[in-house]
């Protein structure tokens, strides 16, 4: 399969048009094709192709901590314990990436703002680039024989390689060079050695790509969930309110049906409690008939003429040969002049106070005698 590898300029410089230097491996991995040119050109004839990208040595930090062995859980904490007291920054917009650790000990890590890697990463996305890896700078060198360093200076950064992992990038390039000659090194320069087809580590800065858009992912799902847990729980209640109402109204129903067999002189029945413990205080009292007579044909002419208060009947109170009738808050509003035309007729006066309507016979039922009092509430 071949590749192509790409030299990145400063990322706070990247733009489609700017121009980086590329080369193209083939098969085995040997430099077929090299040059200078831009994003959107190299998009345009790779079509698709997979890319491994090298950090600029101005944006390459790589570096190296000892750990004792432990587990991958905990060298990842440590590497992050170790990474936050040598980040110049907040720690959180940065991404870090390490190696395994090696038999010596040595664990390498390098990290990149999160916003450089995201950016990276759209601009590669726009131009069809897909990002197999991303890499400091050092990785680019080939990996140098035991006892030897590969080199190279860029934008005056000495760029030095090691070994398969182990890379630096130096600002002072002479005392570097100085002190690498005091220790016996032979360093190696690009005509000596391939710049290109260096092998690159078992870890990179890559893993980061996305990062940010699969937790925003990761809290979409999880919205998702909460949106249909919470549509499941109002579908649930809406069908429970909607049961308890119906056994309300057959509750109410049957008690209506009791009332009118216990009382079968009441002609209609509107608050079925209400009328059944009036009925019972007029019996216990001794009462005279004629204010069951009243009551009753109160109760009926307003049934009659306003059909709409049944079932929406709070209280009802007679006395004094009037009748006060008290709606629930829920009951349907009625016009004014509608009511008094429908009472009018049907014999009656009434007069209204908010939800409290006193009505009283117009023309007096016949019967025998003056009137009683009877009055109660709900409980």
């Amino acid at each position: 399969m071949t590749r192509l590898r790409l030299a990145l300029p400063p990322l706070e410089n990247l733009t489609s048009d700017a121009e980086l230097e590329f080369a193209q491996l083939d098969r085995k991995g040997r430099v077929s094709q090299t040059g200078i040119s831009t994003l959107a050109q190299l998009g345009q004839q790779a079509k698709s192709q997979a890319v491994e990208c090298f950090l600029h040595p101005m944006d390459t930090v790589l570096t190296r901590i000892e750990l004792p062995p432990l587990s991958p859980a905990r060298i990842d904490a440590a590497v992050a314990c170790a990474a936050q007291a040598l980040i110049l920054g907040r720690s959180e917009q940065m991404h870090v990436a390490h190696s395994a650790r090696h038999a010596d000990g040595q664990v390498y890590l390098s990290w990149l703002p999160q916003v450089g890697l995201d950016r990276l990463g759209q601009l590669l996305g726009q131009h069809r680039l897909k990002l197999s890896g991303l890499y400091p700078a050092p990785y680019r060198l080939a990996v140098p024989p035991a006892g030897q360093v590969n080199a190279c200076v860029v934008a005056g950064q000495l760029v030095l390689r090691f070994s398969r992992e182990h890379g630096a990038v130096e600002p002072l390039v002479e005392a570097r060079l100085e002190a690498l000659a005091a220790t016996g090194a032979t360093v190696l320069w690009p005509t000596e050695h391939p710049r290109w087809d260096g092998a690159t580590p078992g870890w990179g800065l890559h893993g980061g790509l996305g990062k940010h858009a699969a937790q925003a992912a990761g809290w979409g799902r999880a919205l998702g969930c909460c949106a249909l847990a919470v549509g499941v729980w109002v579908a649930g209640l809406n069908l429970y309110a909607a049961r308890e109402v119906a056994q309300g109204q057959q509750l109410k129903q049957q008690m209506s049906q009791r009332v009118k067999r216990a009382f079968p002189e009441l002609p209609v029945i509107l608050n079925p409690l209400q009328q059944a413990r009036q009925q019972l205080a007029i019996r216990q009292g001794g009462g005279p008939a004629q204010a069951s007579h009243d009551f009753a044909y109160l109760v009926q002419q307003t049934a009659i003429a306003l059909p709409f208060m049944a079932g929406s009947v709070q209280q009802l109170t007679f006395s004094q040969r009037q009748l006060q009738v008290q709606m629930t808050a829920e009951a349907t509003p009625a016009a004014d002049s509608a009511v008094h035309a429908a009472l009018s007729q049907a014999g009656l006066s009434a007069n209204r106070n908010e939800r409290i309507w006193t009505l009283s016979a117009l023309a007096e039922p016949t019967s025998a005698e003056g009137d009683s009092s009877v009055e109660n509430d709900d409980e």
